[in-house]
């Protein structure tokens, strides 16, 4: 009988706003497999998932100055790690947080991990505009944070 390997992950990552003459923006980046989400990536040991979730997502995206306005939520989700432990099951959590990027922000994709691209889509196109629909909850608060508040 085989033992079958579970690995569990913990990511951090952020929904970036920014206010414009056309009102609020949401920033989605185009991920290696052309699905538009949001910058994450592994918490380091001993790192806050706040201080994890502005590192990414100004490493993925080249985004400065990010300020931390709320935390978001936690999702969590299964796969296959076809990379580094093959065939293990990986139990993967995210911790999200709405970050507000400067009104000139600009952005300067990493390479290294393959993002495509970044669009910022208007708060009102935002919900159908994400692929994943595990994100969906998270985008939601976010949206009804800024709503309420702008």
């Amino acid at each position: 009988m085989s033992e079958r390997k579970t690995k569990i992950e913990v990511s951090a990552g952020g929904i970036v706003y920014k206010r414009s003459e056309k009102g609020i923006l949401i920033a989605f980046i185009l991920d290696p497999y052309d699905k538009w989400t949001f910058a994450k990536g592994h918490v380091e040991p001993g790192e806050k998932s706040e201080t994890a979730a502005v590192r990414e997502v100004e490493e993925e995206t080249g985004l400065k100055n990010l300020e931390v306005i709320e935390y978001l939520g936690k999702i969590d989700f299964w796969f296959k790690d076809r990379f580094q432990n093959i065939g293990a099951n990986v139990h993967k959590f995210v911790y999200y947080y709405l970050l507000e990027a400067p009104r000139d922000a600009k952005y300067k994709l990493q390479k290294e991990e393959k993002i495509k691209d970044l669009k910022w889509v208007a708060i009102e196109e935002a919900e159908n505009f994400s692929s994943y629909k595990d994100t969906v909850l998270v985008l939601k608060k976010a949206v009804q944070i800024l709503k309420k508040n702008f």
